[in-house]
C-alpha cells in the first residue's frame, strides 16, 4: 500500500477539543519524549470508542489505501493529532519515526509487527521482535530509535486509531522518518 497523504486539519468536536487541552497540558511538561508517550497514551485512552469523539468526515476511509485526517496541529509545532482510518487488510510499509508517538485504537482492530535492525557484517536485516494485536481501547507509546514496526488492519471491518506525535504533522505532511527496504523475518 502506498503511504498516504495528509488532508487540512479538521474540525473539533467538544471532546476533541478537552482531548487536546490535555494534550497539550502534557506535552507542556517538557518531559522526556518516552515519558510524553506514554501520559499521552494514558490520555488518550478514555477518550477511544466514544461516539462524540469525530466527525463524520475524520471516520472516511478511502477504498485504494489507509486515511490520515490531521485532526490537530500545535501551534508552536509541538504535537500533533491524527485519525488514520483503515478498511480491512490496508497497511502500511515498514518505518520508524521522527518523534515519540502514542497510537490508540478507537474502532476496530489493528495488528502491529514490530522489529529490531540487526547488521550482519556489511549487511542489514530486520528481525521480527514482537506481534501485537490491538482492538478498540488499546493504546501503545514509543519513541526513536528502536520504533520500527508494520500496521494493518487485520480484521474485517473499518478500523481507526488515533495517533499523536511529538512533531508538527501539517508541515512534515507526516511522521514517517524512514521506510525500510530490507529482508524481513515476520513473526
Amino acid at each position: 500500500m502506498t503511504e498516504s497523504a495528509t488532508i487540512a486539519v479538521s474540525a473539533h468536536t467538544d471532546r476533541m477539543h478537552s482531548l487536546v487541552e490535555d494534550l497539550r497540558a502534557v506535552v507542556g511538561r517538557g518531559l522526556a519524549p518516552e515519558l510524553t508517550a506514554y501520559l499521552a497514551a494514558e490520555t488518550l485512552r478514555p477518550h477511544l470508542g466514544a461516539a462524540d469523539l469525530l466527525t463524520p468526515e475524520q471516520c472516511e476511509g478511502h477504498q485504494d489505501r489507509y486515511r490520515q485526517h490531521l485532526v490537530h496541529a500545535e501551534a508552536d509545532g509541538s504535537f500533533s493529532l491524527v485519525a488514520l482510518v483503515w478498511m480491512p487488510g490496508q497497511g502500511t510499509s515498514i518505518h520508524d519515526h521522527l518523534a515519540w508517538c502514542t497510537t490508540g485504537v478507537h474502532l476496530g482492530e489493528e495488528s502491529e509487527q514490530r522489529y529490531r535492525l540487526v547488521a550482519d557484517g556489511a549487511a542489514a536485516r530486520l528481525v521480527a521482535s514482537e506481534y501485537v494485536v490491538s482492538g478498540q481501547g488499546d493504546v501503545a507509546s514509543f519513541a526513536p530509535p528502536g520504533d520500527i514496526h508494520r500496521v494493518t488492519n487485520s480484521g474485517t471491518t473499518k478500523a481507526i486509531s488515533l495517533h499523536a506525535y511529538g512533531a508538527d504533522i501539517s508541515r512534515l505532511g507526516s511522521s514517517v522518518r524512514r521506510v525500510y527496504r530490507l529482508p524481513a523475518e515476520e513473526c
